[in-house]
């Protein structure tokens, strides 16, 4: 049984094998480069450019600062620019989510972070130094803390602002990809 596993096992070998050494390399006899080795690339790096894979999932605000949905898909003409973006508004973990078409050059993309716009204000730290005699010195600082950060290292904008609320969106037609 051993042999016959060990015959079968040589004789597949020496197909494959042979299927190799049956394909003829093709040769140039001229000098000149071929068509593959003169094609180069413009760029090397991509420096400022932005992932497609990334832009799934962008948050997307409207002027006030509010999240009305984020993008689920960007579609493209046949020359590979990109023509719509296919919003999600609404819904809750992708459930009753509505999709809208809008125009890609509608959106405005940012690489801040989105500043905050609660209703709290934080309070100034005051500090006090001196007797308690009436005269003492009231010293008020205000600290305020930077948390945008640059995304010009990210490869993706921070979010996108389209201008209209999660009601006008929810109201457009809903987008159905065609069969």
């Amino acid at each position: 049984m051993l042999m016959k596993s060990i015959a079968a096992g040589l004789a597949g070998t020496a197909l494959l094998a042979t299927v190799a050494f049956a394909q003829n390399p093709t040769t140039t006899t001229d000098k000149s480069p071929t068509a593959a080795t003169t094609a180069t690339t413009t760029t090397t790096t991509a420096s400022g450019e932005w992932r497609a894979s990334k832009m799934a999932g962008l948050k997307i605000y409207n002027d006030a600062n509010e999240n009305i949905g984020s993008i689920n898909d960007l579609l493209m003409d046949k020359s590979g620019a990109v023509k719509i973006a296919v919003i999600g508004v609404g819904g809750f973990l992708g459930m009753g989510e509505h999709l809208v078409a809008v125009p890609f050059e509608k959106l405005k993309f940012v690489n801040e972070a989105v500043a905050y716009t609660g209703t709290g204000t934080k309070p100034a730290a005051t500090t006090t130094t001196g007797a308690a005699t009436g005269t003492e010195k009231t010293t008020t600082t205000t600290t305020t803390t930077n948390t945008a950060t640059s995304s010009s290292s990210k490869w993706y904008p921070d979010h996108a602002v389209f201008n209209a609320t999660k009601d006008q969106l929810k109201s457009m037609p809903e987008f159905k990809y065609s069969e």
